[in-house]
């Protein structure tokens, strides 16, 4: 009984260790600089330095893979015609990942197209005092690449773009760092 107890548990050692040379799973953060304007289609632009977190899989024998993000986009303040307006963004993406194939080890050149669910709010101190909560669903894409280096970490620069109802666009640059896991 042990002899097969032991057989069954280097079988499934075996199958991990494969898998590991099959499959990339990976977990990741990154500063980001996010940019939205025309905010209230008025001259209010949030320019902000702030954060995302991602995951995603990529099974290393296929060009393809997925990847979920969660961006906080920012806040801002700033004078208008409507009074001192407020706004803060965030936004979860899921996207398909596809990998261009070039011949050089450890890097990684994507483009990645998927959905953003993101939310708005904002408010204007006006005579009127009027507040502005919106949410929705957008296509998204993006652009970049990584570098892998001590085996299992990477470091990523991407630019990706969706559209906000209360704004004419967001795009945010990232600069990243993930760990793969498998």
């Amino acid at each position: 009984m042990r002899k097969l107890l032991l057989a069954g548990m280097l079988a499934l050692f075996a199958g991990a260790a494969q898998a590991d040379d099959l499959l990339g799973v990976y977990a990741g953060v990154g500063i980001t600089k996010a940019k939205m304007e025309d905010i209230f289609h008025t001259n209010f632009h949030l320019s902000n330095t702030s954060w995302q977190v991602y995951g995603g899989i990529h099974p290393l024998h296929l060009p393809l893979g997925a990847e979920v993000e969660y961006m906080d986009l920012g806040s801002a303040a700033a004078g208008t015609f409507l009074g001192v307006a407020h706004a803060d963004a965030k936004a979860f993406g899921a996207f398909a990942v596809g990998y261009l194939p070039i011949p050089v080890p450890n890097i990684d050149v994507y483009g990645k197209a998927g959905l953003a669910r993101w939310q708005f709010n904002g408010s204007a101190d006006s005579p009127g005092l009027f507040a502005v909560s919106d949410h929705g669903t957008n296509f998204a894409w993006g652009v970049g690449g990584q570098v892998h280096f001590l085996g299992r970490f990477a470091a990523r620069i991407q630019y990706e773009h969706f559209n906000v109802r209360e704004a004419d666009d967001v795009q945010v640059y990232t600069l990243g760092l993930s760990y793969s896991f498998l």
